[in-house]
């Protein structure tokens, strides 16, 4: 087992009634870059994410393409696979609920529950959303259909579709019994929720009172049956949320699974849209306190993507029947895919919903990555290669005899930008790197290079000015590398500083003159051609 701290980060499992879409991705994104964060602060990382392929949604969806619920789950499993490597994400496991190991981890899950006296058999009568997933009494229906002008009509209170009547014999989980328990960890873990408003939904919820939770369902087959034989499927949430157990080894019987589980869990971060808020932090913990085991240490619920319309400036929800559906691969035709990372990490900010266009899209590409970080590096390798043989310089001896700003924007850069990652403030963080970004740009404007080129006197200060460009190159590129990997990596190898970008210890390789000097320099094809608009 590693000596390392365990740092175990979640995206939601998605549903494969439908490919991965802007949603699905922008989940995985952000755990991906918390991950790719963590990886250089020394952790040792556990990044899970997955496919939901239980549940009445997914198995009406199969039967509208001809095919079986596992055929169905089976076709659409390689179109995550292929999205996520093309984004780069660096998941460690890629857990599907069809899997033996899910079954079993389930049907364990039942033997416990029953042991601790939490779940009971009754009979379900009430309102259910197949899209969602989701139970509702009639009295959140009728409160929902009056406040949406639709009395009577039955509508969902979430998403605003039509509910299913379901009379059914059903295993119910006592929820009811974990109000007080819950209200208290809120008390208590005030940041089990993240961002903080999100809490305030959620106890909310708890306070206004908890009904018990119908848990299988006796009237489809596509799920995980109960370990009682009495012919019951596990009901679909029930089934999904035990995922971030079964991955790192709840309910084998083996010395080496334990030892997994002890060290993985709890999760440090479930990444959740805030669709899925109450699953996760009010049933989910529920269902953990039943079982006496560990609570995840935080959930972090993010937002919904709208789009903005260029023509009125509103935000809008994205949908097909509006015409305004973004599809990733629209994205990274228009910016690649360090492009995408980068502008949905930094320009959205991630608790809130955020409007996206593709004019905003293609002006964070060009102010940030085109004009500033992009042109930084071609510039100053440029000149490096040009003045110094193909090398960079060696720092002077005489350094400490010029002023250094760049120095002084580095000074406690990586502990600042280190705070906002850990607090998903990825904006921020990205905002730190920039300003010496920036700072070296207009550095290059200040010292002027080229003038002292012309000058044999000034010779070390020359070699002083671009010492300090790659420099800052070498500290940008590692800060970066969470957003953009695959050009963090490039910029580190044309520096010949390739070795470092596997770094375990960001903060000390971002210790400003950590650059050797006197290796080859590469200047390279652009890092990020500037768009501009066709004509």
């Amino acid at each position: 087992m590693s000596t390392k701290p365990s740092y175990y980060i979640t995206t939601p499992i998605y549903y494969v009634n439908a490919a991965p879409h802007l949603g699905t991705a922008y989940s995985t994104i952000m755990a991906d870059v918390q991950a790719r964060f963590r990886r250089s602060m020394g952790y040792d990382v556990m990044f899970l994410t997955g496919m939901d392929e239980h549940g009445q949604k997914v198995a009406e969806a199969a039967e509208a393409h001809g095919l079986t619920p596992q055929e169905w789950c089976d076709s659409q499993a390689p179109l995550f696979h292929a999205l996520w490597e093309e984004l780069e994400i660096s998941n460690d496991d890629f857990i599907r609920t069809t899997e033996p190991r899910q079954t079993h981890a389930v049907q364990y899950l039942w033997e416990r529950m029953k042991e601790a006296g939490y779940i009971y058999k009754g009979n379900y009568d009430g309102w259910y959303c197949v899209p969602d997933e989701t139970y509702f009494t009639e009295t959140q229906v009728e409160k929902a259909d009056e406040e949406r002008g639709t009395k009577g009509e039955h509508l969902c209170p979430d998403c605003g579709r039509p509910l299913q009547r379901i009379q059914e014999e059903s295993w119910f989980f006592k929820l009811s019994a974990f109000q007080d328990r819950l209200l208290k960890l809120y008390d208590e873990h005030p940041d089990f929720v993240q961002p903080d408003f999100r809490m305030n939904e959620v106890r909310t919820f708890v306070a206004g009172g908890l009904q018990d939770l119908s848990v299988s369902r006796n009237n489809i087959d596509w799920g995980i049956p109960l370990p009682f034989g009495d012919g019951h499927v596990t009901y679909v949430w029930f089934d999904a949320l035990l995922n971030y157990m079964t991955a790192v080894g709840y309910g084998v019987d083996s010395d080496e699974a334990r030892a997994e589980l002890a060290y993985r869990w709890p999760a440090q971060t479930h990444i959740v849209g805030k669709d899925i808020i109450r699953f996760h932090c009010v049933i989910w913990p529920a269902m953990l306190m039943a079982i006496g085991e560990a609570l995840p240490e935080h959930v972090f619920a993010h937002g919904f993507l709208t789009v903005r319309n260029e023509q009125t400036g509103k935000a809008e929800k994205m949908s097909k029947s509006r015409g305004n559906a973004i599809a990733p691969r629209e994205v990274i035709d228009l910016m690649g895919v360090e492009g995408y990372r980068y502008y949905f990490m930094t320009d959205v900010v991630p608790g809130s919903d955020g409007a996206i266009s593709f004019g905003r899209m293609k002006q964070v590409y060009n102010a940030d990555l085109a004009n500033s970080w992009g042109n930084l590096v071609s510039r100053s390798l440029n000149m490096s290669a040009k003045y110094f043989d193909g090398c960079a310089p060696v720092k002077p001896a005489a350094a400490d005899a010029f002023a250094n700003p760049l120095a002084e924007v580095a000074d406690g850069l990586a502990q600042r930008y280190a705070d906002k990652m850990g607090a998903f403030a990825f904006g921020e963080a990205a905002a730190e790197v920039m300003e010496l970004i920036h700072a070296a740009n207009h550095y290059i404007e200040d010292s002027e290079p080229w003038t002292l080129a012309k000058d044999p006197a000034r010779a070390d200060e020359l070699a002083f000015v671009i010492y300090n460009l790659l420099e800052a190159i070498r500290i940008s590129a590692h800060l970066l590398a969470p957003f953009m990997p695959s050009t963090s990596a490039e910029a580190l190898r044309r520096i010949s500083c390739a070795d470092e970008a596997a770094t375990d210890d960001l903060v000390a390789a971002c210790t400003w003159g950590g650059l050797a000097g006197g290796a080859p320099v590469e200047k390279g094809d652009a890092l990020f051609p500037r768009l501009v608009d066709e004509k």
